[in-house]
């Protein structure tokens, strides 16, 4: 999906279009999630740009193109460019140290948290 998006209409307010262009992305991405994977690809993945123009466009993730959005319609643009490509994606493996340090920190942030309420109560 290549498209500039209008935030201008002569009888519909720029809410209700936000939230048109928001449920349109919304519906692309189902869609393009929806087909068929190819042989040994874990998801699809998808390549996002977004900017005021094509030129002028920049790459984000796909988690954040309705920040991008929203950004759209209170900057009160009249229009902005977003481009959304599908690609395959492969899920990484982490290394093994860092697959465990996570959940250690995580119980160690609680233990000092637990420590900390204890000798607030303490004295």
């Amino acid at each position: 999906m290549r498209k500039t998006f209008k935030l201008t209409h002569a009888k519909i307010k720029v809410p209700r279009l936000v939230e048109a262009i928001k449920f349109e992305v919304k519906k692309y991405l189902k869609r393009e999630r929806r087909k068929e994977l190819p042989p040994n690809v874990d998801f699809w993945d998808f390549d996002c740009r977004y900017g005021v123009d094509e030129a002028s466009s920049e790459i984000i993730h796909v988690a954040a193109i309705n920040k991008f959005i929203s950004q759209a319609e209170s900057e009160q643009l009249e229009s902005f460019y977003l481009e959304i490509l599908a690609k395959p994606g492969h899920r990484r493996k982490r290394p093994k140290q860092e697959q465990g340090h996570g959940e250690e920190s995580a119980i160690e942030g609680e233990e000092e948290k637990i420590q900390e309420a204890a000798e607030s109560q303490g004295t």
